[in-house]
């Protein structure tokens, strides 16, 4: 191939919490081949199936890659490319005519998974979202995180203050609803987490995981307990009180002094002891004990916790009791222990004065049909439907969504497939046609990741080691793309009654002075009274999120202070990086990463102490013998947007039933056979693995399937089709405290379809 351009380029894998380094080869900069970085201070050449697959999903020629217009509805609806000016004319018509009939809140706001793992839709979302001024957003964070959230917010004072399991220096992790073999980290930026579980066993740790299933995580522990879906609370609560019944409560001189509320959770947990639990959990009550005492004893443990226990009727409070347990024994906030990050690019925790701070404010406001309260500024995802469908002021008309398949995502996607059809208008910003954007009128697509700078601005919030890595465009724009911030820049422009055409440039450069007047402003920063102009100067040859980015690294907490520390970060020191640069391993931050309202940790907070209530009611419930549906994550699978990528869906299929043998027997199930599921909320018909992987009485599908619907252009999907498991999740049935969907330990049952 003469005339070919052949280089390498570095940079971060966007595609999930992991961060890991990219060797991308290029050919006239079009990626061919993807390895992992050896040299990248994070990851160390690891890469998983996903990431070496990025080249495919550049080169799917059923991305979306010019503005589409749609035309007509249902079986009639024609689509055709237009060029920017035009699609955001249409734009500028339909969506201002929405707002000015029936006012702001008539438009809603979808943002999906990938838009926090993307630079631009981190840092001018906001712009668009401001310039929307509607109430009505929603995301896929309450079909996922969201109990986190909270819990960390009511407990030290921030969103994103949730300590990571310092898993390279622990002895001991007690792993509850996760499955990193499968998923890698979540809520936890960590390459190679099954390489450092192992790392972690190596040296003479324990791993010891609580799932409802057998997961390659599970087979992997030194110990597996098989727990009933929806109880990990009951079970941690019965740790506490073993804790504080075998006087084991030692959280250590470094948090003592920094301790409200340790008389509250010992009055709780007396409700809670292993006897009262273990028939609940399905764990005997010796081996909660033995659980506790092992986490006391260990000289560094930690508990950590994630998607299986946030998706659950007690989300929030298994959350919490997580955070509780690493208090208790003395493991939070050091070596070994439950630790938190100090991001480069600074964070509400990182700069000011360390005391008491605002804390967190929830529920300002409710939804207009069920009343659901709002958390961090959204609502529940699982109300999008309803506020579309019932009729009166604050009716959602009007959606934009960013990056985002809802209708396979959340709850009952059926239904909010139907209140989508009725919109007035729908605009998306998304790479493809799919389940959810086929009722879009209109379709922006984010140029190709070749075309962007890359920085994980909030998944490096939650690293196991400080770290920075900043990935440049490896080409420019071409002439038919639009960078992605400009896009969302546009849209809030249009919010605001500026136009298609406003200055868009403008709108960035008070993003990026309202940030500098803040460093300016804040007590104690690196640029403490300096002069905004001055500064704003120095950041003249930039623009849009790297703008933003550098200011966020120079007056970060590694920042160079605009030339006060010519040793300190900025965007042009890690651009000289493409490696990136390694920061530390964690270290203690209590009690400056404090910003409670006492400046304190709460280990009691109000909201979660009145939900207890909930919980014991829950304990005292009788089984009922019948199934409970869980869901499960693959190695090969990203949500419902990857499933377009042939070499990520080849091989058997992936979206079937997991039936413990027991359970089949029982229902005449066979493997390999097919199988009606029905919930209260609907039902689905999948093939069936039979699997003594499942604990008795649980049932396992997968989520983010179902590409079999008519409009999609997802030619490899729709032969790899699966069923939506959306269908059998009811969207009434939300943990209280953080408006997050109940997904797992559904009722349903399982019978035999008719051999065809």
């Amino acid at each position: 191939m003469s005339g070919v351009t052949r280089r390498v380029a570095y940079r971060t894998c966007p595609l999930c919490e992991a961060t890991c380094g990219l060797e991308l080869h290029l050919e006239d900069d079009v990626p061919v081949l993807a390895r992992g970085d050896r040299a990248d201070v994070f990851s160390r050449g690891f890469l998983c199936p996903k990431g070496a697959a990025l080249p495919k999903l550049e080169a799917d020629p059923d991305r979306v890659r010019r503005p589409l217009l749609r035309t007509g509805r249902g079986s009639a609806a024609q689509w055709r490319e237009v060029d920017w000016p035009e699609a955001f004319a249409v734009i500028a018509e339909r969506l201002s005519a929405v707002i000015d009939a029936h006012g702001r809140d008539a438009v809603g706001v979808y943002l999906g998974n990938p838009t926090a793992h993307n630079l631009a839709s981190l840092v001018h979302g906001r712009l668009m979202l401001q310039g929307l001024g509607t109430r009505n957003v929603f995301s896929a964070s309450t079909v996922d995180q969201m109990p986190k959230q909270v819990a960390a917010g009511l407990m030290f004072g921030g969103a994103l203050s949730i300590p990571v399991p310092d898993v390279d220096r622990t002895d001991h992790l007690l792993m509850l609803g996760a499955n990193p073999y499968e998923s890698n980290g979540s809520l936890c930026t960590a390459p190679d987490l099954p390489g450092r579980l192992e790392a972690l066993r190596a040296r003479g740790g324990r791993l010891v995981v609580v799932d409802p299933r057998r997961t390659r995580t599970a087979a992997a522990a030194d110990e597996h307990l098989a727990i009933v879906p929806g109880t990990d609370a009951l079970f941690l609560f019965a740790l506490v009180h073993v804790l504080f019944a075998e006087g084991r409560i030692d959280p250590g001189p470094h948090l003592t002094p920094h301790l409200d509320g340790l008389g509250e959770v010992e009055r709780l947990a007396a409700d809670f002891p292993p006897e009262a639990v273990a028939d609940a959990c399905g764990i005997p009550a010796e081996r909660i004990r033995a659980v506790a005492r092992d986490l006391a004893a260990a000289p560094r443990a930690c508990v950590y916790a994630r998607i299986g226990t946030c998706t659950q009727e007690f989300g929030t409070l298994a959350s919490w009791l997580v955070d509780v347990v690493n208090v208790l024994t003395g493991n939070l906030d050091r070596p070994g222990g439950a630790m938190f990050t100090l991001p480069a690019a600074g964070s509400a925790s990182a700069g000011g004065t360390p005391g008491p701070g605002r804390g967190v404010r929830l529920g300002r406001h409710a939804s207009r049909v069920r009343g659901a309260p709002e958390v961090f500024g959204e609502f529940p995802a699982a109300c999008m439907a309803e506020e579309i469908e019932t009729p009166g002021p604050g009716q959602i008309r009007a959606m934009v969504t960013v990056a985002g398949n809802p209708v396979c995502s959340t709850p009952d996607g059926p239904r909010l497939d139907r209140a989508l059809d009725a919109l007035d208008f729908m605009v998306s910003v998304d790479i493809y046609r799919n389940e959810t954007t086929r009722h879009a009128d209109v379709i922006l697509p984010a140029p190709p990741l070749v075309a962007k700078g890359h920085y994980d601005l909030a998944l490096y919030q939650l690293a196991v080691r400080n770290v920075a890595n900043y990935s440049p465009p490896i080409r420019p724009l071409a002439a038919h793309e639009t960078a992605e911030w400009e896009i969302l820049a546009r849209l809030g422009a249009i919010g605001m009654g500026l136009g298609p055409d406003a200055d868009v440039d403008a709108l960035d450069e008070a993003l990026a002075r309202g940030l500098v007047e803040r460093a300016v402003a804040r007590p104690g920063s690196n640029v403490e009274g300096r002069d905004p102009d001055a500064l704003m100067t120095a950041l003249a040859h930039r623009r849009g999120p790297e703008r933003a980015l550098d200011v966020m690294l120079r007056t970060g907490p590694y920042g160079d202070g605009f030339g006060a520390d010519p040793a300190g970060l900025s965007l042009a020191a890690l651009e000289a990086e493409p490696h990136g640069v390694d920061l530390g391993p964690l270290a203690p931050r209590i009690p400056g990463v404090l910003r409670t309202p006492t400046g304190r940790i709460e280990l009691a907070p109000e909201a979660i102490v009145a939900d207890v209530a909930r919980l014991r009611a829950r304990r005292d419930r009788p089984a009922t013998g019948g199934l409970v549906l869980v869901g499960r994550r693959h190695l090969r699978s990203n949500n419902s947007w990857m499933h377009n990528v042939e070499v990520l869906v080849k091989g058997r299929p992936r979206c079937t039933l997991l039936v413990h043998p027991d359970d089949a027997a029982a229902r005449g199930v066979v493997h390999g056979g097919t199988v009606r599921v029905t919930s209260a909320s609907g039902a689905v018909e999948v093939p069936v693995e039979v699997d003594d992987a499942m604990r008795p009485g649980v049932v396992s599908l997968p989520h983010g399937w179902g590409h079999d619907v008519d409009g999609v252009d997802l030619a490899v999907a729709r032969r790899h089709a699966g069923v939506s498991s959306n269908v059998l999740t009811p969207s009434d049935r939300l943990d209280p405290l953080s408006g997050n969907a109940v997904c797992n330990g559904i009722a349903v049952e399982v019978v035999p379809c008719p051999s065809p």
